[in-house]
């Protein structure tokens, strides 16, 4: 995984903790559930990373 596209997707997750936890804060579940869907975001593009990597192990 680029360093470039690791640091996008924790950034994405750390975005969506804190809109998460906002929400919570704020009793907005509308927050609270963009929050989640920014997390469950970040971890598909670590996925597809970490795949995309061992793919080029395997290759090499």
């Amino acid at each position: 995984m680029s360093a470039e596209d690791r640091v996008k997707a924790t950034a994405k997750n750390v975005e969506g903790k804190a809109q998460e936890a906002l929400g919570k804060v704020t009793g907005d579940q509308g927050d609270q559930a963009e929050g989640k869907a920014k997390q469950g975001e970040a971890s598909t593009r670590h996925a597809v990373e970490d795949g995309k990597d061992a793919v080029k192990k395997a290759v090499d």
